[in-house]
Parts: structure tokens; C-alpha cells; sequence
């Protein structure tokens, strides 16, 4: 998650560099991003969420037009805010001409930490954690910067919640072909499907519409799609009995796959808004 943070501020503050260089004198461009810097730290007020520090870097724009705002108010206070550039050389016998080149006076031993500052933020420091492999790789197009440093462990990390919610509802499933005794009058499916719902009524990052569909598939199933499937199995049979039995035999099957809908559209929508 920090490191995540991190590389954000650290990319967009390169960007900002790179578009000053041609642009703003050393000592200009120097201070440029160093209060640059500075004023993301001031605005990120310690954040380390990656969605947090993502949104506050969105506010500051593009970093090529701050470097613009920047050259001209240089230029309104009577400094001089570009670089002079190297005069145009040509070949002795050759009709090419060649650009002017703007020198990168950036140290090679500040230009070399940089690099390997991204490289481990970018990625050294995962090595060791589970399933880092498939995670850089599935990540692997995405830019940080575009996505909100959002992505499955930053999700995780940022709703214990609503995670804590999903597991219930599926744990909730999962122990329905189990024979466990009953608590008072309730079954154990119940009484955990009841604290996952619980769970997800007390949460605020899922709208009203999407709470109830997380919870209310799982009932559904039960009551409408067991009547349902238990009536067609029924098919020919006549008494309230065997409709019952029909009923009891496919009502759990029908609780586990809407649950699973439920469950795949409470984690849908809490990508979505995440």
C-alpha cells in the first residue's frame, strides 16, 4: 500500500521534471519540483491509500501545463525561465540539420538513484509475497495513474468490511450440505447468512439498491427458486408431501447459487466504486 502511494507521487513528479527540462533553468526547475513536492505531501496529509493519494494528484492536472504556469510567472517577475539551447550545428559536408539539443544537468548519480527507486517501488519490494507473480502480471498493462493505484489487495485492504461481508455470505453457503446441528430453532446457514447480511446493511460504500440484491438473492433462491424447481420436479405426483420433499431436496442447492450471484455482484459493485 505505501510503497503503492509512493510510486504514484514519485511518477507524477518525474513527469513534472521531465516536461521542465528545456523549459525552466536549473535552479528554477530544481525549486519547481521541490515545492511541487512538497505541496502533494501537504494535500496527501500523510494518506498512504493508493485511491486517496491518486485523487489528490488529479487535482493538480497535468503536469506539462503546471510547468507552462510555472514558465510564465517566471517570465511576468522579469526572470528568464528557459534554458538556453545549444546553437544549431551542421554537418561540414552534409545538408542535415541538426536540432538544438537541451543538456539534461541532471547528476548521473541523482539520475541513477531515480531509476532504482522506481524499480523497487515498482516491483522488488512485492518479492516474497503470495501470488506476487500473478499480480504483477494480471497489473501488468495497467498504468497506476489510470486505475487509481486501485487493484485486488489495495481493494481488500481498503474495505475489511465489505470483505468481511462477502466471506460470510459465502461461508454461509459453503456449510449448507453440511448436517450441523441446529442452534435453538435456527440453522447454522442462517445464523451466518443473517451476520453477513448484517454486515453489509452497516456498510456505506455500497448503494441501497446493491445491499439489497446482496443479500435478498440468497432468499430468492431459498423460497422462489426452490418452490419453482420443486414444483416442476414434482412433475405428475400429487400431494402436499411430496411437494415438500422436492422442495427441502433442491431449496439448498438454489440458497448456494443465488448466494454465489449475490456475492459476484456485491464484489462487482464494490470494484466498480472503489
Amino acid at each position: 500500500m505505501i510503497e503503492r502511494a509512493d510510486q504514484l507521487v514519485l511518477d507524477y513528479v518525474s513527469k513534472a521534471a521531465d516536461a521542465a527540462h528545456g523549459v525552466l533553468r536549473q535552479d528554477h526547475r530544481l525549486d519547481f519540483v521541490q515545492r511541487l513536492r512538497a505541496r502533494i505531501e501537504s494535500e496527501r496529509s500523510g494518506s498512504e491509500d493508493p485511491k486517496v493519494v491518486a485523487r489528490v494528484l488529479a487535482t493538480f492536472g497535468d503536469p506539462a501545463a503546471l510547468v507552462e504556469r510555472e514558465a510564465r510567472r517566471l517570465s511576468s517577475d522579469g526572470e528568464v525561465p528557459r534554458i538556453q539551447a545549444e546553437p544549431e550545428v551542421r554537418p561540414a559536408e552534409s545538408d542535415t540539420a541538426v536540432f538544438p539539443r537541451v543538456v539534461d544537468d541532471v547528476p548521473p548519480g541523482v539520475a541513477r538513484g531515480m531509476r532504482e527507486a522506481r524499480a523497487r517501488l515498482a516491483g522488488r519490494t512485492e518479492r516474497g509475497l503470495p501470488f506476487a507473480g500473478l499480480r504483477r502480471a494480471v497489473m501488468a498493462g495497467a498504468n497506476p495513474m489510470a486505475t487509481g493505484g486501485r487493484d485486488a489487495r489495495t481493494v481488500v485492504k481498503g474495505h475489511p468490511r465489505e470483505v468481511l461481508a462477502i466471506g460470510l455470505l459465502l461461508l454461509a453457503a459453503l456449510l449448507v450440505p453440511m448436517s450441523l446441528p441446529s442452534v435453538a430453532i435456527f440453522q447454522v446457514p442462517v445464523i451466518v447468512w443473517a451476520a453477513g447480511a448484517a454486515t453489509v446493511l452497516t456498510s456505506d460504500s455500497w448503494s441501497f439498491r446493491d445491499r439489497m440484491i446482496g443479500i435478498g438473492a440468497p432468499m430468492f433462491g431459498y423460497g422462489v427458486g426452490g418452490v419453482v424447481i420443486g414444483a416442476l420436479r414434482v412433475g405428475g405426483e400429487s400431494g402436499f408431501s411430496a411437494f415438500l420433499a422436492q422442495f427441502y431436496a433442491v431449496s439448498g442447492i438454489m440458497f448456494m447459487i443465488f448466494t454465489g450471484l449475490g456475492v459476484v455482484w456485491l464484489a462487482y459493485r464494490l470494484w466498480d466504486l472503489s
